[in-house]
């Protein structure tokens, strides 16, 4: 009896798709949204001077980034997990809880900032309960955080032209390319399903509009 041929992608897609999926690594988009932000509407920004907002950026980087980058290395090192790219479900458990604790902060500091944008709140409190969402869907399948994270972005990007009464069509037809080549990089990078790569991309989507409704 033949065997069915596995299909593998080539070299030629399978480096650039390694290479999208660190830039637009899930620990990086809020750091980017800000980033954003800040560009796009620097009036939001107006009461606070050059330092502080450079603490504010580092602290964003270092709080959602750094920090929980940092415990999946510890977890390793300390043979809790196999790998630092948490290629299991039960590996994924701890990294879950800590950025959930980390996103929730940013969310609580954000309710008492005024020199920064408001939506900034119901960025911070999606991404909160998105990662809520994604722990409880890790226990059935291995949901895509790239997806989750990408889909967070997108969605963020089509609400803060809605709040603000503005188009920012280009920026928002970049996320949603970015979107399709993120997915599609994960496909071929990784062991995701298409499920688990539509599952998490939902959830990043509905958890911000869940988050815009709350805390808007």
């Amino acid at each position: 009896m033949q065997e069915t041929e596995i299909y593998k992608p080539s070299i030629l897609l399978r480096v650039p798709a390694k290479i999208i999926s660190y830039v637009f690594h899930p620990l990086f988009i809020p750091t980017y949204i800000f980033i954003f932000l800040l560009y796009q509407f620097p009036y939001e920004f107006s009461g606070i001077t050059l330092w502080h907002l450079k603490m504010r950026l580092f602290g964003l980087f270092w709080f959602t980034a750094f920090f929980p980058a940092f415990s999946v290395f510890l977890l390793w090192r300390l043979k809790f997990s196999d790998s630092i790219f948490l290629r299991t479900q039960k590996e994924r458990v701890i990294p879950f809880l800590i950025s959930m604790f980390f996103y929730w902060w940013m969310y609580y500091l954000s309710r008492n900032f005024t020199d920064q944008p408001v939506v900034l709140k119901f960025f911070y409190f999606g991404i909160f309960i998105s990662t809520s969402f994604g722990v409880i869907i890790n226990n059935y399948i291995k949901i895509s955080l790239h997806a989750m994270a990408i889909g967070a972005a997108l969605a963020a990007m089509i609400l803060f032209a809605f709040f603000y009464h503005t188009q920012i069509t280009t920026a928002i037809s970049i996320t949603l390319l970015l979107t399709g080549i993120v997915c599609s990089s994960r496909l071929i990078v990784s062991d995701h399903t298409n499920a688990e790569i539509y599952i998490g991309l939902f959830v990043g989507i509905i958890c911000q509009m869940i988050g815009y409704w709350f805390a808007m």
